[in-house]
């Protein structure tokens, strides 16, 4: 998260990634595959869907004096993106394999969004995105020949080519709505 954070700084934008897990266990450092994942998910679990929008409305408000907001997530906060987007106050949002979203796609965004998922996702079945394909076709959603974890470069399902494709439609789209 801290590299992604620092990229879309050196792209000029102030940025600040929340703790989302530190509600349930403060300081907690997690990898991408294994145990690690598992934890991560018993977090996830304790945590619910309400906390992690506390932290983002901080974070926005954080933001919000140097301009329009945006937020971006991955996984987990790929979800939390979305229903940022549909419960808070924000400019744009952008979910990168969100595998909640399709559970939350009922809800009306109140700003634009921006979905991106893998083809290959072995965590988020394709049926879970066609159906918010299929019940949000206003909202941009692409596909990628990738699996979970695309972007990151820590995942085994990294793949350099998607994620960078992915990057730029997302660069283009946070420009377009907030400059």
């Amino acid at each position: 998260v801290r590299g992604v954070c620092d990229g879309y700084a050196a792209d000029g934008y102030a940025v600040v990634a929340p703790a989302l897990f530190d509600r349930v266990k403060p300081g907690v450092e997690l990898g991408y595959e294994g145990e690690d994942l598992t934890h991560g998910r018993e977090l996830r679990g304790e945590l619910g869907w309400d906390k992690p929008l506390v932290d983002v409305q901080a974070a926005v408000e954080v933001l919000r004096p140097v301009g329009k907001v945006a937020v971006i997530g991955y996984c987990f906060g790929g979800s939390v993106a979305w229903l940022t987007a549909t419960r808070l106050d924000v400019n744009a949002a952008v979910g990168y394999y969100g595998g909640q979203v399709a559970d939350f796609v009922e809800e009306d965004p109140r700003c634009p969004v921006l979905l991106h998922f893998g083809e290959t996702d072995a965590f988020i079945p394709i049926e879970a995105v066609d159906r918010i394909a299929e019940r949000r076709p206003d909202i941009p959603l692409y596909r990628y020949p990738a699996g979970h974890g695309f972007n990151c470069e820590s995942r085994s399902d990294y793949h350099p080519e998607s994620a960078r494709l992915a990057r730029s439609r997302t660069l283009d789209f946070i420009r377009e709505h907030i400059g």
